[in-house]
């Protein structure tokens, strides 16, 4: 799998080199500063693609002594300093379209200029939507994160082709570093929401959707001897989870027959979280009286209340560190 996401990533990485030529191609026709905005954007897009490989291929390398959890956190480090570039590149883009405001050189060959841009826009948009696609296949948030990239610099080259055809008609030059302000913009939103999504990564900030769909899973596999899951952690390394919980089982249960239903546990949600590799490790707690109420076990011989309910799994009573 490692290998096909390298594949992919080189295979962005080209795409990306060759149209920032074309891109710088087009700004020397034009000498158009939204252009030109661009043209830095797509620096950013071959240099982070550069890191991506990287950290692609060490996230690849298997657990050892000095990282049991193997090497996926990386990919977070790598789409912070993605977005730290993008967050770079927006700035720049800001200082130079202010002076553009003042001194502009004026615009030479747009129509030209319109017809290499448009085919940048394009072909970012389909390699941006092939990246995203492969990245939830292969649950690769660098490939995503690449194609989030790479799908901005599509929308913007769009906007600024848009901008070149109402300045084609009117001649009205000040559109031109007012949209580079906009594509600036734009940039240092996506910038912003890559170093975000680091920063939560690399905080083991829990993602509710995981927790979400890990619910799904146990409710929709449920046995009856599962009476009670909380105090559930859910971490992500890359392409790996690492989920800590406590499982309520009878108290009666012998050693086996504990390691027979966690294994079941496990090996349900490892099998349709689909894409990642599920590490569990759970913490078994024997049952208490009060705990006949929720429990499921129709011909459960040392029962001493009656079964009242049954608890739908949810983040609002798994997460918490409490017996429902």
């Amino acid at each position: 799998m490692i290998r096909k996401e390298l594949r992919i990533i080189l295979l962005s990485l080209g795409i990306s080199l060759l149209l920032t030529v074309a891109k710088f191609a087009a700004y020397f026709l034009t000498h158009s500063v939204a252009i030109l905005s661009d043209a830095l954007e797509s620096i950013i897009n071959v240099v982070a693609g550069a890191f991506a490989c990287y950290s692609i291929y060490l996230s690849g390398k298997p657990k050892d002594e000095n990282h049991p959890y193997g090497h996926g956190k990386v990919e977070f480090f790598s789409i912070g300093f993605e977005g730290a570039m993008i967050f770079i590149a927006g700035i720049l883009i800001l200082f130079k379209a202010g002076q553009f405001f003042f001194v502009h050189p004026g615009l030479e060959q747009i129509d030209n200029g319109l017809w290499m841009i448009g085919g940048t826009a394009a072909a970012n948009l389909l390699v941006g939507l092939y990246l995203i696609r492969s990245g939830k296949k292969l649950g690769s948030i660098t490939l995503s994160g690449n194609g989030q990239h790479l799908l901005t610099d599509s929308y913007s080259s769009m906007a600024l082709i848009a901008a070149l055809l109402v300045l084609r008609f009117t001649g009205l030059v000040w559109i031109d570093p007012l949209v580079s302000v906009c594509i600036a913009a734009l940039i240092l939103r996506k910038g912003y929401q890559l170093m975000r999504q680091s920063i939560s990564g690399l905080m083991d900030e829990t993602d509710m959707k995981v927790v979400d769909r890990v619910a799904d899973i146990l409710n929709r596999n449920r046995r009856a001897a599962w009476i009670d899951v909380h105090n559930m952690r859910v971490q992500q390394y890359g392409n790996n989870y690492h989920i800590d919980c406590h499982v309520t089982l009878p108290w009666y249960m012998n050693l086996s027959e504990v390691h027979e239903e966690l294994k079941f546990m496990e090996t349900t949600v490892d099998r349709e979280l689909g894409g990642h590799e599920t590490e569990f490790f759970i913490h078994p707690d024997p049952c208490i009286p009060e705990s006949c109420r929720r429990c499921q076990i129709d011909d459960c011989k040392v029962r001493q209340f009656p079964r009242e309910t049954r608890i739908e799994w949810s983040r609002a009573n798994m997460l918490p560190n409490r017996k429902h």
